[in-house]
């Protein structure tokens, strides 16, 4: 019969499984995280796991979520910093810097190995629809903050930005010109949002 714990125990638990499932995620990416080396650092039984997750891929999905939102808060702020007049190249360079972070952090090597594919695969559907439905209330934050840009449909450009984000799963094969080529891609997403202006 699983132990019962006090709310408290259950708070620190949750919290020791999101820590170390960062720190294995950091170090053995998703496939070779697993749940047997996950109880013996939080040193709790196997069963215990499946009261607070009841799966792996959930508790790494979740870990993967909260550095994405630290991302996208650090974005939002960027935004904010600009005031309200956001011109091409200001937007372009923050979401350049944004996918650079995406590239120097964890999910770097989660996105490059295409355990993130997998990964998603194995979660519910309503876990997905609801981290997309999070990306697009992002973007309808930047439009309310470009007053050209007020006519454009966020669920499009939520995409485009996904699409942009997924070509550092294909670094290896542009090459090179990588950052450049990231630069410009971005750069042509940013004049549509902002009406085709061209100004800096």
């Amino acid at each position: 019969m699983p132990k019962s714990y006090t709310e408290k125990e259950k708070e620190l638990i949750i919290a020791d499984l999101r820590f170390h499932a960062a720190e294995c995620l950091a170090t053995y990416g998703i496939k070779r995280t697993t749940v047997d080396e996950l109880v013996k650092r939080v040193k709790i039984p196997k069963g215990t796991f499946y009261l607070f997750y009841p799966s792996k891929e959930l508790l790494l999905f979740e870990v993967i979520m909260k550095w994405h939102d630290e991302i996208q808060n650090e974005f939002l702020q960027s935004i904010l910093k600009l005031g309200n007049e956001i011109t091409v190249n200001d937007l372009t360079t923050v979401l350049f810097n944004a996918c650079k972070k995406v590239e120097q952090t964890g999910l770097s090597t989660i996105f490059f190995s295409g355990e993130l594919e997998i990964l998603i695969r194995k979660l519910p559907q309503d876990r997905i629809t609801e981290h997309f439905s999070q990306d697009d209330s992002m973007i309808e934050k930047l439009i309310t903050r470009i007053p050209s840009a007020q006519d454009k449909d966020p669920k499009v450009y939520s995409a485009a930005l996904r699409g942009v984000f997924f070509l550092l799963l294909h670094k290896n094969e542009i090459g090179e010109y990588f950052d450049e080529a990231l630069k410009l891609t971005i750069h042509g997403l940013v004049l549509q949002l902002l009406g085709g202006r061209k100004d800096d």
